[in-house]
């Protein structure tokens, strides 16, 4: 009987088009496909109010944060909220701003930072804000001069060249800047067309003790209380536009910015996300799904879960190892927390299993209809993904405990990078310089007693797991000096010691008397050695034959995804998230997350206070907070006589989402997607609206804390607010 209900579930699951609150969809494709849906659930406005090239949309309000040297790559989302460039997004976006200025002096992790003036807003060299100009699908172009038949690695060079010429041909004459990305695993192309401002500056953020309320202990759960928020300002030039960092520069006259609703939000609403969603996998087979929750995730968070115990145990030790770690611990933590509800979803909604029924499926309608080159696909996923596996669980060891472990390892590997090409080098002063800054960047965070521990435990893992003998590289293998105690620690205790990497004052010495002579004497270097061990296995064993087979496994995801296409020709799909502009929309709502236990959809300030514990770093609400509370010093932010913190809705979101405006259903903003619900984190590989949750801090409160506990009312003035 099981296996007949879900044979009907899988044949409902791939008969019918995807579900509303499903899907991350293209805003220039919405007018074909989605805006009716959108209407019927309750959106005030049109396809053009979104997205359109001839006059202001809403896309001209959201921005893309990246990196100067990565600027396509938006690790994170924004948006305009006034005519002065004004810009929100989440303070974990921010977080390594935040810490890049901070200091003892001027803890702005613990304390917070307002700029009281546009002066005083402080610059971020290497952070980006991109805004959209438009898009455009160049799949013709593109398919024009490729074949089905063609290796992979030629058809990918071929592809790499045509962009690049689209690219330059695209804004040929202006400053705008072009990408193209693949969309459904290669079988379409889309180029977007971008501004791309280059000084951005900090504008205010509220002391972690609010923007990461709860911490890690509350990382991607619900109920929420985190006002994860931060203020930034896109400056640009005389002209209004995208220039570098300067003294003369002029905050950004935005061509639209985002109202604010200050009227709440209730059980049911209508919401929107937009923003830059960064990786989603929807349409992965069984064999993947299996891989991923048996073999990647479980290594992978044992492995983090050793690191962060060291970190989690320094932080606690001492006050400036909490400034150094807490950008690195909540980078760590991140997606160790996400993987272990990420299994415990696929398991719960029986992902590979619904995947198996589907490839049943789709290999007897190929066989049916004669679609010759589909059938045995799904048996050439099996063969890939079983001579995969090895592979990649040596891959994981390599990244996250081998060259992603220690951090020393990875900067002495940069610094051997550098000097590689010495004797070319014409400034030499300039190469000395640059790496000397390198070394006091990196030692501005840094502790060498926290990585030899680290070091230790990774050496323990090495060791110890079942990575397979022929993937441990010699170099982290214990000598026969170490071994007869399994003497991790007097192992790494003697790297450390010996090496020239470890020592601050030393290394710059080093850098100063640099020589070709010198340089050569890094090879003996016992964090090089070790470094270059674990690297050269990764290099010349391990990452061929997995490229070999990502690259074979890149082809059949391309014919898998026509297939399904094929196959259901009446249903509307949606790309795979790959760190584009896109709409999720969907309904603010509550959940049933296990057995008897339901979520509404909303938080305040009550639960903030009700978690009060001075003893838990993650839990030590401000006094200043405290007093607000005690004197129901609310101002206009309230809701049935309480502060709102945070809601939830049906809105499919990723990694990339965090700080992209939720709206409501006439485009204004009603708050900051930050996070999703733990238990609905598998929603990068299947979307169940039963479970799957997005998580944002109510505008009210980010209004609130910005004007009763900041008191940086000159910001709220600067905002169009709704009441």
């Amino acid at each position: 009987m099981r296996k007949i209900a879900l044979c009907f579930l899988a044949f409902i699951l791939i008969a019918l088009p995807s579900l509303a609150d499903e899907g991350m969809w293209i805003p220039m494709l919405l007018k074909k496909y989605n805006i009716e849906d959108m209407q019927k659930a309750g959106f005030k406005l049109t396809a053009e109010d979104i997205y359109d090239i001839n006059q202001a949309s809403l896309k001209d309000a959201v921005i893309g944060l990246g990196r100067e040297d990565s600027p396509f790559h938006h690790f994170c989302t924004g948006e305009i909220v006034s005519d002065q460039g004004l810009v929100i997004t989440n303070h974990h976006c921010s977080f390594g701003m935040i810490q890049a200025h901070s200091s003892l002096e001027h803890n702005y992790l613990r304390d917070g930072f307002w700029a009281k003036t546009q002066k005083d807003e402080l610059t971020n060299p290497n952070i980006t804000a991109s805004i959209l100009v438009r898009m455009e699908d160049v799949t013709d172009k593109i398919n024009a001069a490729v074949k089905d038949e063609m290796p992979e690695a030629e058809r990918a060079k071929i592809i790499k060249d045509i962009c690049r010429k689209l690219e330059a041909e695209a804004v040929k004459g202006t400053n705008l800047k072009a990408n193209i990305k693949p969309y459904f695993n290669g079988n379409q192309y889309f180029l977007s067309v971008f501004k791309i401002f280059r000084d951005v500056r900090l504008v205010g953020a509220p002391n972690s003790a609010i923007g990461k309320f709860g911490g890690d202990t509350d990382n991607w759960t619900w109920p929420r209380h985190t006002g994860d928020f931060s203020v930034l300002r896109i400056y640009a030039g005389a002209d209004n536009e995208p220039a570098a960092i300067s003294g003369s520069n002029v905050p950004y006259k935005p061509a639209k910015f985002f109202k604010i609703s200050a009227r709440g939000v209730q059980e049911g609403d209508f919401t929107m996300v937009f923003g830059y969603p960064g990786t989603t996998n929807e349409y992965l087979t069984s064999y993947a799904i299996d891989q991923i929750a048996s073999v990647e995730d479980p290594h992978k968070i044992k492995i983090r879960t050793a690191k962060l115990d060291v970190i989690n145990a320094a932080m606690e030790s001492d006050e400036l190892l909490r400034i150094k770690y807490a950008a690195k611990a909540a980078s760590v933590a991140n997606a160790w927390k996400k993987w272990q509800g990420e299994i415990k979803g696929l398991d719960r909604f029986s992902t590979a299993d619904n995947k198996r029924i589907l490839e049943r499926n789709f290999e007897n309608w190929a066989k049916s209809n004669g679609k010759t080159k589909y059938i045995g696909l799904t048996d050439r996923f099996k063969g890939l993904y079983d001579a995969r596996r090895e592979y990649i669980l040596a891959a994981a060891y390599a990244s996250e405990a081998g060259l992603g472990g220690a951090e020393v390892i990875k900067f002495a590997r940069g610094i051997e990078q550098a000097l590689e090409n010495y004797d070319k080098f014409e400034d030499k002063d300039k190469l000395k310089q640059s790496l000397k800054d390198y070394v006091e960047a990196f030692y501005k965070d840094y502790d060498v007693a926290t990585d030899q521990q680290i070091l230790t435990e990774m050496l323990k893992l090495y060791n110890n797991e079942e990575v397979g003998d022929q993937w441990i590289p010699s170099v982290v293998r214990l000598s026969p000096k170490y071994a007869k105690n399994n003497a991790y620690d007097r192992f790494a205790a003697d790297i450390f010691k010996k090496s020239l990497f470890t020592n601050k004052e030393q290394l710059l010495s080093f850098i100063d008397h640099l020589s070709a002579k010198s340089i050569e004497k890094l090879e003996k270097d016992p964090v090089i050695i070790l470094s270059t061990g674990i690297y050269t296995l990764y290099s010349e064993k391990i990452r061929p034959e997995l490229s070999k087979i990502e690259n074979e496994l890149k082809s059949l995801n391309r014919l898998w995804m026509a297939g399904l296409m094929d196959m259901q020709p009446d249903k509307t799909f949606y790309p795979d998230a790959n760190s584009t502009l896109r709409i999720a929309y969907g309904k603010v709502a509550g959940y049933h997350a296990t057995d008897a236990v339901y979520y509404t959809h909303y938080t305040t300030l009550k639960g903030i206070m009700e978690k009060d514990n001075p003893n838990i770093y993650d839990y030590d609400v401000p006094q200043k907070l405290r007093d607000l509370y005690k004197n129901r010093d609310f101002g206009p932010y309230t809701q049935d006589g309480e502060v709102p913190v945070c809601f939830i809705a049906t809105n499919h979101t990723t990694g990339g989402n965090s700080g992209s405006p939720v709206l409501d259903a006439e485009g204004n903003l009603i708050g900051l997607n930050f996070d999703r619900a733990w238990e609905g984190v598998m929603s990068d590989m299947q979307y169940s609206p039963e479970i799957c949750r997005n998580i944002a801090v109510d505008i009210r409160y980010v209004l609130f804390i910005i004007d009763k506990y900041a008191g940086a009312q000159h910001l709220i003035d600067e905002m169009e607010i709704i009441r």
